[in-house]
Formats: structure tokens, C-alpha cells, sequence
């Protein structure tokens, strides 16, 4: 019951402040109100208009996160954002992958896995992250990039699936 709650909850701030601008006062003040409902979040959580959340009950955030418009993060199992980390236009998180049963996926349980995303850390636009994956400290994640194993910190992440490029020092 809880669980659908924060789904109403969820949707009930999205839809109170899609209408308000990104500025920085009101991305934070956006969320401060999802942050109402969350286990742990730091202080100047901006999420920008257009921002799916669900799951608010498995999202902890650190210090001076930033949500992109447009981002779905979907909490299936723990998601983990810590401290700077950056999301940007039109990315997906999600924490849970379906199974398959009877020649189907439809209908098969979902198999959450934690997803945890190192301080700093960039992921550029239209980057898709799954379950199960850790992307360690200071690591850009290149635009269009499908993370599905787990990224060392302070390494630049591209492709489909993404691959070591190259350091960030």
C-alpha cells in the first residue's frame, strides 16, 4: 500500500510544478517535495519539469544532485546517487529487469538489482543505466550509452554497450 502511495505522491508533484519553470529555486524546491518521501537526500537535490520518479522509497540521494528534464528513474531496487552526480536529457534509470516465463517476458517476476552511481559522476543524454550496474567516481557516461556492466571510476563510458574510452584525467 505504501508503494502505491508514493506512486500517487510522485505523480502528485510532478504535476503540481511541471508548469513552473528550471530555475535553480524551484528544480530544488521540486526536490525538497520528492526528497519528503525518499530515505536519505542531500542538500540542493534539483529536479528538472518532466521528471518520472518511481519509487521514492528506494532512492537515496547525496549533496548537489541534478536531474535533467525528461529523466525516468525507476526504483525496482535501491538506486543510489551519490554526491554531484549529473543526469542528463531524456536518460533512464532502472533498478529491475524482467524474466522470462512461458516463452514470454510479459509475465515473468522482476529481478531488482541495487544500482549505485559514484560522486561526481556524468551521465550525458539518452544514456540508458540497468539494474545491477556500479559506476564508480568522477566517470562520464557519453551520450547514447547503454551501461549494463560495471564502470571504474574516473574513466570516460561510451557506446552500445559502453566501453572503457578513455581516463578523465
Amino acid at each position: 500500500m505504501t508503494h502505491k502511495l508514493l506512486l500517487v505522491y510522485s505523480w502528485f508533484v510532478r504535476t503540481l510544478f511541471i508548469i513552473l519553470p528550471d530555475v535553480p529555486l524551484i528544480m530544488r524546491f521540486r526536490g525538497f517535495m520528492y526528497s519528503l518521501a525518499m530515505p536519505a537526500c542531500g542538500k540542493n537535490f534539483q529536479v528538472s519539469a518532466n521528471v518520472i520518479i518511481k519509487g521514492l522509497d528506494l532512492l537515496s540521494v547525496g549533496c548537489d544532485v541534478y536531474i535533467a528534464p525528461n529523466v525516468v528513474i525507476n526504483c525496482h531496487a535501491q538506486v543510489i546517487l551519490q554526491d554531484q552526480v549529473m543526469i542528463g536529457f531524456n536518460s533512464v534509470v532502472v533498478s529491475g529487469n524482467h524474466t522470462y516465463l512461458n516463452g514470454s517476458f510479459r509475465f515473468g517476476i522482476s529481478s531488482p538489482s541495487l544500482i549505485q552511481i559514484g560522486f561526481g559522476s556524468w551521465i550525458a543524454a539518452n544514456c540508458t543505466i540497468c539494474a545491477g550496474v556500479k559506476i564508480g567516481s568522477g566517470c562520464l557516461i557519453a551520450a547514447n550509452s547503454v551501461v549494463n556492466r560495471n564502470c571504474d571510476g574516473g574513466f570516460i563510458y561510451a557506446g552500445v554497450p559502453a566501453r572503457k574510452i578513455k581516463s578523465c584525467i
